[in-house]
């Protein structure tokens, strides 16, 4: 029996590809580089700022990675939020499933995480948040995961994770939880959805 659903951020609750694009080029502007590429953007979507920064930044070695960071803790994720847009069934399916599953998040971000969440008034409904900060290793390693469904008390059988991209995928098949691709036919998925909408209608859901 399904009893908690795992939820990844970026691609799945959020559109937030143009968020990442104004963020990342922001640092590399600082710095008096040159803006992402299209590799690049799509790199950043996907990982954790720490790899991000590390990739973006690859080919300036002269810059030291420890500036870009204090650069960035010193200066409010907050005006980059505008660019963020949340999925238009999201807070119907919160609505729907929070009294009846346990609900978490997965996600590679950092200390933005918890910002979002207040931003747009979703903190309430989640009641384990693994990010790249508080995760003994971030995905693909499965630990993000394992700490939300130990938590919970609950079996892997007993999870699902709704994830886009190729880091969800290997963070679910490396400790053997289900996975909802959510708008990527691509991934190797047990379910492949288009919308939250959809979630509510997989045969797991009616167990």
């Amino acid at each position: 029996m399904l009893k908690t659903i795992i939820f990844d951020c970026d691609g799945v609750m959020f559109d937030s590809q143009n968020s990442n694009r104004h963020y990342y080029n922001s640092l590399l502007t600082h710095f008096g580089f040159s803006e992402m590429n299209e590799d690049e953007l799509h790199y950043v979507h996907i990982h954790s700022v720490y790899d991000s920064v590390k990739h973006i930044f690859r080919n300036y070695p002269q810059q030291s990675i420890e500036q870009v960071h204090e650069y960035r803790r010193a200066n409010s994720y907050l005006p980059f939020l505008k660019h963020m847009d949340m999925e238009p069934d999201l807070l119907n399916f919160l609505e729907k499933t929070r009294d009846n599953y346990n609900l978490a998040i997965a996600t590679n971000r950092s200390d933005t995480m918890m910002p979002l969440l207040k931003e747009f008034k979703l903190e309430h409904y989640f009641g384990k948040v693994m990010t790249a900060d508080n995760s003994p290793r971030p995905k693909p390693a499965a630990d993000p995961l394992l700490e939300i469904i130990k938590h919970f008390d609950c079996m892997i059988d007993e999870a699902i994770y709704i994830g886009d991209s190729t880091v969800d995928e290997e963070t679910a098949k490396n400790c053997g939880m289900r996975l909802i691709a959510f708008k990527n036919d691509e991934l190797d998925a047990d379910y492949h959805v288009e919308s939250f909408t959809e979630i509510l209608k997989l045969p797991v859901f009616a167990d």
